[in-house]
């Protein structure tokens, strides 16, 4: 990985911040995306300091807002002219219906509409700098999805856990269509779901007990992401495309997850949601 460069996003805490100190020490320049700057600075002298890497970068972004997206994705391009692997690995779960400063559904604008919005925009340099990877953080939780067109950011009916999951399903279902879009670019793009692990994740919308003793059977987040670091350095990652992948090895995900025409469905969506319908970017030559 000596020269790689590997944008993170939620790299300040648990699974990202592993999967950061994880590439650091194989020798790839980190650039992490964090929504708070005092958190993510000290992230970034901790992962310098585990990893013995000195070249660790922070882009601020709450990535609720899609213009802190575009603007994440500009200010990477103003100081790199390569990008080898994309990480979205930053996501929630909020117990209660919320929107954001867009007017999307807090869980579908964080955990789907940011990745499809930031790799969107980062396409191009992926391709200039092929081969070139995208890994995509997933979850179980996807096989518990019921997606519906009608009620994407729970507009008629909510449940907390149940748009966690839908979100989770729209993460496998763009990394399926966008692998098949991507053929041919030596680009590769792969989903992976890196286990239920010990972290902060979904700490302030669930009761303390329940999480005390939910931490008895979880892993921690440095096994949690051993999955995101195979992925983005093993050559498994460069060769294999549109697969999703629990504990390193290739895994069926639910049926739904395989469905291209829904796929084909959220991708239409997902550009219009953002922006970017009728413009070049949603187009993937």
């Amino acid at each position: 990985m000596n020269g790689k460069v590997c944008l993170i996003t939620g790299a300040n805490a648990g699974i990202g911040r592993e999967t950061a100190i994880g590439l650091a020490k194989l020798g790839a320049r980190i650039v992490m995306v964090c929504r708070d700057r005092t958190k993510g600075e000290l992230a970034r002298e901790e992962i310098q300091q585990l990893s013995g890497n000195g070249n660790v970068e922070l882009i601020v972004a709450d990535l609720s807002s899609q213009s802190a997206v575009r603007a994440a994705a500009a200010e990477f391009q103003r100081h790199h002219d390569r990008l080898d692997v994309l990480i979205n690995n930053a996501g929630g779960y909020i117990k209660r219906r919320q929107l954001t400063t867009d007017g999307i559904e807090t869980q579908l604008a964080v955990n789907h509409l940011a990745p499809f919005l930031l790799t969107t925009l980062l396409l191009e340099l992926l391709k200039k700098s092929a081969p070139a990877r995208i890994v995509n953080v997933a979850s179980e939780g996807h096989r518990a999805a019921w997606l519906r067109f009608d009620n994407l950011q729970g507009e008629r009916f909510w449940n907390g856990w149940l748009q966690y999951c839908n979100t989770k399903l729209m993460n496998l279902l763009f990394t399926r269509e966008l692998s098949h879009k991507l053929v041919g670019t030596g680009v590769t793009a792969n989903a992976c779901h890196p286990g239920v692990v010990r972290s902060n994740f979904a700490r302030s919308e669930v009761p303390s007990w329940a999480m005390d003793i939910g931490a008895i059977f979880m892993i921690p987040p440095s096994e949690g992401a051993r999955t995101s670091i195979f992925l983005a350095s093993d050559p498994a990652g460069e060769k294999n495309s549109g697969l999703y992948w629990v504990r390193r090895k290739k895994a069926a995900p639910a049926a739904k997850a395989l469905d291209d025409d829904t796929a084909r469905s959220l991708w239409s969506v997902s550009a219009v949601l953002t922006g970017l319908e009728g413009t070049r970017k949603v187009v993937i030559r």
